[in-house]
């Protein structure tokens, strides 16, 4: 079952829509903001396995953990030094 929403966008995303349906690429607005969908579904997907991986890739490093106090240390370092090499933020 279908079902009609409203949506807001900016002009130049109506544009975009409207000049994909003018070029034949889509017959509507509704199926260039279907396949709109599936292409975020498949980026999130895609975005999904990576992180999937970076975290396999990290649960199976060999090398041992680094304590938390350790790593937060070290951050907290890092970030004085760049704030005090750049006091104003520039």
């Amino acid at each position: 079952m279908n079902e009609k929403i409203s949506v807001s966008l900016p002009s130049h995303m109506v544009d975009a829509i409207r000049s994909r349906v003018e070029a034949g690429s889509y017959a509507s607005t509704s199926e260039v903001m279907r396949a709109a969908l599936r292409a975020l579904d498949r980026e999130e997907h895609v975005l999904d396995q990576v992180a999937d991986a970076k975290i396999r890739e990290a649960l199976e490093d060999p090398r041992p953990a680094i304590p938390a106090e350790e790593v937060f240390d070290r951050l907290e370092r890092l970030h004085a030094a760049r704030v005090k090499s750049n006091p104003n933020g520039s």
